[in-house]
This record gives structure tokens, sequence and C-alpha cells, in this order.
């Protein structure tokens, strides 16, 4: 069977297509605050695959979904939408309100989350999200802005100071303003990460643009990085669709 996977996030729309689970193509282009535009643009090409069923995540808001549920119905294929649950497939949400959790972190909890392992699971996407399990229980976690963010928003507040866009790749002590601010947000985050595993011991996670990055300076914590963990997910929730 072949098959779309879509990953509609806060800034990028990403998509797989398999072959008999197989990746046969992958693609992630900035969607520009309009994901449905930029779907429409992409349905002629879809519909040339001869696609079987759709499976999708998205992040939007209940209208830009609506929308974007309208053109894959363009497809004349079942499409199914993953959605939070306070239970499924034997993982316990951590969250109190379900409908609060993202289902990007969601689903990366459910591709790995199983009754024998403890993970923490950090996304390093527009957003640096930890996630925690115990065995099939989601534990919660924390969201905290990425490196980039941090950055944008230290020069947007600050006079004077010009930052350009250079690699966050050092820890040393800044000698100057911008390797202050780049080594500095990059220990305060990966300090973070360290901070979590001392309280809960477990398997490290990583996936995102970032993960290599971040990878990098955890190597006594053993990182796994998966970079496809939201479209492992999104298979796991479509196969326990009952």
């Amino acid at each position: 069977m072949r098959k779309l996977w879509l990953d509609i996030g806060n800034t990028r729309l990403k998509y797989w297509i398999t072959d008999n689970e197989q990746v046969i193509e992958h693609a992630a282009e900035l969607h520009l605050q309009s994901p449905a535009d930029l779907l429409l643009g992409l349905i002629q090409h879809f519909k040339s695959l001869n696609l079987d069923n759709v499976g999708i995540s998205s992040v939007q808001d209940p209208k830009n979904n609506a929308r974007i549920q309208q053109i894959l119905e363009l497809l004349s294929i079942p499409v199914y939408v993953a959605k939070v649950h306070a239970e499924y497939a034997g993982l316990q949400c951590g969250y109190d309100r379900t409908e609060l959790l993202g289902i990007d972190r969601w689903l990366q909890v459910l591709a790995m989350a199983n009754a024998t392992e403890s993970f923490c699971i950090v996304s390093c996407g527009t957003a640096l999200t930890i996630d925690l399990t115990e065995g099939l229980q989601h534990l919660g976690g924390y969201i905290l802005p990425n490196l980039y963010l941090q950055r944008d928003s230290l020069i947007q507040n600050t006079k004077g100071i010009k930052i350009p866009d250079v690699a966050f790749d050092e820890l040393s002590p800044g000698r100057n303003t911008i390797d202050a601010v780049h080594h500095g947000i990059f220990l305060g985050l990966l300090s973070t990460i360290e901070k979590v595993l001392q309280l809960h011991p477990c398997q490290l996670i990583l996936t995102g643009g970032d993960a290599l990055l971040f990878a990098n300076h955890l190597v006594n914590y053993q990182p796994i990085i998966e970079q496809d963990l939201l479209l492992k997910g999104l298979k796991t929730y479509i196969d326990n669709i009952k």
C-alpha cells in the first residue's frame, strides 16, 4: 500500500510517502503561517501517486485544520487524523487535560513508550520539548524556547546588541558578546536536559533538526537519535485505530 503521512507543525509542513512501509519520498517546507495554501500546491502531486490513505498530525488551530481536511478530501481516500487520548494502545497520558498536550509530543511518546523501559524524549524543533515516560505512563514534561527563539528574543529586547546567525557549537566562556550569547543559551538548554536526567535517570532520545548538535554535547548519556520519530508515532497511532 502507498500512504501519505503529514506532519503540519508551527513553521513547517513535512510529508513522507511510503510504499509497503518503505519511505520513497520525503520533504519539509516552510509554510509561512499558511499550511493549507502550501498543501493545496502539493495536492496534484499527491493525486498522481495513487495513494491509498493519509495519516496526519497537525498542531494548527481548528480553522486551519478544517481547511486542511477539506483539501485532503480532494484525494478521495481515507484520511486519519491523530488526536491525543487519555489512554491509547496502553499508553497513559500524563497531562491533566489531554487536549492541552501537543499532538507532535504525544506521537513521539507513543513511538517510544513500552512496558519495560523509561525514556527522556527531547525534540529539538521550534521549541525544545522534553517528555518523560516510565513504562507505559507518560509523566509530562517541559517546554523551552529553542536556541534561535532565545537568541532572537535577546536581540529584540536588548539595545545595541547585533548578533549574527552563527552556529551554536561551543560552550567555552564567551570572550565577546556574540559568543557569550550563543554559548550561554546553548549551555542553558544542555544544563536543563542534564538536570532532568539527574532527576529521572533513563534513556535519552533526541529528535528534530538540532538533535545531532545536542547529541555531541550529551555523549555521557548515550543519546539515541531518532530523526523520523513523529512518523514512527503516527504509524503506530494509525495501526492501533479500532
